[in-house]
């Protein structure tokens, strides 16, 4: 028997432990090739801080829950069992009476009921706010990660695309090293062209192998970005004509506060406050409460065993009015302190207009800024490769110095990866003013 039921236990352990993990590997689980969508919608549901954010939402409804229970019937059971070691006594009249017994005992079931409660009536009127307060951070953790995981899925993409440049550059270098040691092998220049080359390829391979240093730490940062575990691979797909035709923004569209998820944060909170308000002036009300309840007792001198022979019961249905009269002033310096917080949330979205609009015009004078370089970087391309290819073919036939040759080699790079920069900086600007206009919603409200 201890086997079997050893056996069923090893059983349903391994049963749970399968489950769980399935569970796991269902919620971990994401694409070969994840598109910036993909990873937003993943992080979604997997980000720490989001899912953080919805417990705390699921936390915020317990709690209103558990502070409107008071509504509800309040029902206690209490008993008790008392040996009257010496009987108090009384005098009546010049006898000495005894009053009790040595043996007692009481069962008591009560029933509360309120009726008038001034923290009650708080909790009613700020339920609704706090729910939408609760909600609305959890849209601003929403919001703060899909700005972050598209950043850094722009930033790995130009990562590489920039060690794809640098490897076309040593392809280039390394022809030109061959080419460079044939010309010396054969006499027709010395060997300072081979070392420059030599030099140059040395470069160029040191700064690739940094970017890839740095192309590791990129990723591992968009892996906790999105919430992907660290042994668990993730490679992006991108199309990179789709980008470009996604830098675009309108930089007509008004600014309107109403569409900030931190000013309708702080107009919630100017609500709460403004019931809190209320609140300290519903303390001057009375505390209004019902109650009921019924006993069982049961009394005797002749021992403990013929104690619950018999019952004598009783029951009282009553009305409690408790009025506060005067607590030194308390109450009044409340009312006046909660209208001082009242107008200090006023004086925080007096603030926080301020700051948004600043952010507005950051935003959008960054993102134009921006915009205006990636157009001369994607010129600066095609010119630089027009200038590489004509001093190659003057190279090859003698006209031009190496020294030429690497120098249109380095201004190729250069503006190639500048451009890859430029455009990381458009796109990354326009996720800064959608952000600042309000445009990133997830009407959570």
């Amino acid at each position: 028997m201890k086997y079997t039921y050893f056996s069923l236990l090893v059983l349903l352990f391994t049963g749970f432990n399968s489950k769980a993990q399935d569970t796991v590997k269902v919620n971990n689980s994401i694409s070969q090739n994840a598109t910036l969508q993909e990873c937003i919608d993943y992080a979604l549901k997997n980000q720490a801080t989001v899912q953080q954010a919805l417990i705390d939402e699921e936390i915020g409804k317990k709690d209103i829950a558990s502070a409107l229970s008071g509504w509800f019937p309040q029902i206690s059971a209490d008993a008790s069992y008392n040996y009257n070691v010496k009987i108090p006594t009384n005098v009546i009249g010049d006898q000495v009476i005894q009053f009790g017994q040595k043996h007692t005992s009481a069962l008591v079931l009560q029933a509360d009921q309120k009726i008038l409660d001034p923290s009650l009536i708080q909790a009613s009127k700020a339920a609704r706010y706090v729910r939408l307060q609760n909600a609305q951070n959890t849209e601003s953790s929403r919001i703060n990660i899909t700005v972050a995981v598209s950043k850094a899925f722009y930033d790995v993409l130009t990562s590489e695309e920039q060690i794809k440049i640098i490897d076309e550059n040593i392809s280039r270098i390394k022809k030109q090293l061959a080419d460079a040691n044939a010309r010396y092998e054969t006499g027709l220049v010395d060997k300072t062209d081979y070392k420059r080359a030599q030099i140059t390829l040395s470069n160029t391979e040191a700064e690739k192998k940094r970017r890839l240093e740095m192309l590791k730490y990129k990723y591992a940062y968009l892996k906790e970005l999105v919430g992907v575990t660290v042994s668990q691979p993730l490679q992006l797909s991108y199309d990179g004509k789709a980008m470009e035709g996604e830098m675009l923004v309108d930089t007509t569209q008004l600014l309107e506060f109403e569409r900030r998820i931190e000013y309708q944060q702080l107009l919630t909170q100017q609500r709460i406050q403004h019931i809190n308000t209320q609140y300290n002036k519903w303390t001057f009300l009375p505390n209004l409460s019902a109650f009921y309840n019924y006993a069982w007792d049961w009394r005797t001198n002749s021992g403990f065993s013929n104690l619950y022979d018999v019952d004598y019961p009783r029951s009282v249905l009553g009305v409690t009015l408790s009025m506060p009269i005067f607590q030194g002033t308390k109450r009044i310096q409340e009312i006046k302190k909660s209208k001082l917080q009242e107008e200090r949330i006023d004086w925080d979205i007096i603030n926080l207009k301020n700051q948004i609009n600043t952010q507005h015009q950051q935003a959008m004078a960054t993102y134009k800024a921006n915009l205006n370089d990636w157009r001369t970087a994607k010129e600066n391309v095609e010119l630089s490769k027009e200038v590489y290819n004509t001093i190659k073919l003057q190279y090859d036939e003698g006209i031009k110095t190496y020294l030429d040759l690497m120098t249109a080699e380095t201004d190729l790079r250069t503006t190639q990866i500048n451009y890859l920069n430029a455009l990381y900086a458009v796109l990354s600007g326009k996720l800064d003013v959608q952000q600042a206009l309000g445009n990133i919603s997830f009407n959570q409200q």
